[in-house]
């Protein structure tokens, strides 16, 4: 995978994990000419971006395998951040060895829990023992320090190249349209950006105390045509009754039948906040 020339990198993106995870891999893709910071947690991003260390975050939201990642949903309407982009990335899994070692002579493949679980089928095939890893990136570099040529790792193209691995096997998950959504975010807004495609609105909301105010609520939406892509719920300060909704709808704030259902929405809310329009991934589909 290619990487950006020095005199070419424009500012800086942080992500979540070690040199070498699908997190970077995303950076990669959608940032290329950006230098890709690593960061211990999530929160570690969020806060280099408010911080100014960094420009962006980039932050995955949803597996298509995995659903949601725990924890974003929560910290997104608190950061301070607002979504500019989303980045659709297929996460292939490779299996990385020791250079020189061929596939007959692995023996154990070591990686995270879900991406071990996520190629049962290659590992039975290949009577491979399955080690857990704290993560993808963090196992190909475990294995590059051993050296071990009867261990290899489960992990990203880019792991492979970062830490010297040779790729024994290319995309040898189970589900082949296995994918992650991230979400890339930065310290200011751009509520008023129009791509030349279709366009997503990100927002949280908590309902009103009155009867069937949720039901109500959504009403709008369904009224006025929009499509609402996303809806989950979370508890918040660990309070069984006060509940927040975080959304994706597709369309433009400035949309006529958005601002019909946001209207009605506001009406049923005590509280709203938008947290990115944005032009969705031609990859959505």
């Amino acid at each position: 995978m290619p990487t950006a020339h020095a005199s070419q990198i424009q500012g800086r993106i942080a992500f979540q994990g070690e040199p070498g995870a699908y997190s970077h891999q995303a950076c990669r893709e959608a940032r290329p000419n950006m230098e890709a910071l690593p960061c211990r947690t999530f929160e570690d991003a969020i806060e280099a971006v408010r911080k100014g260390e960094a420009d962006l975050a980039m932050l995955p939201v949803e597996n298509s395998t995995y659903g949601r990642v725990a924890d974003i949903h929560q910290l997104l309407p608190e950061s301070g951040l607002h979504i500019v982009e989303e980045a659709f990335v297929r996460v292939h899994i490779n299996l990385l060895a020791v250079p020189g070692t061929p596939l007959s002579q692995i023996e154990n493949a070591m990686s995270h829990t879900v991406l071990l679980g996520q190629c049962r089928g290659f590992l039975r095939e290949h009577n491979l023992h399955a080690i857990t890893g704290a993560d993808t990136a963090g196992s190909a570099r475990q294995v590059a320090d051993a050296g071990d040529p009867r261990t290899a790792a489960l992990a990203s193209e880019l792991a492979g190249e970062i830490y010297g691995l040779d790729v024994l096997a290319r995309h040898i998950e189970d589900r082949q349209n296995n994918t992650t959504r991230f979400l890339v975010m930065s310290r200011e807004p751009d509520l008023k950006r129009r791509g030349t495609g279709p366009m997503m609105t990100t927002f949280v909301f908590r309902v009103r105390n009155l009867p069937a105010a949720l039901y109500k609520a959504m009403g709008g939406f369904a009224t006025n045509g929009v499509n609402m892509t996303k809806l989950e719920s979370y508890m918040v300060d660990g309070n069984f009754t006060a509940t927040q909704f975080y959304a994706d709808i597709e369309g433009h704030p400035d949309d006529r039948n958005v601002q019909l259902a946001l209207e009605e929405l506001r009406y049923f809310t005590s509280s709203m906040a938008l947290l990115g329009v944005y032009p969705a991934d031609p990859r959505r589909r």
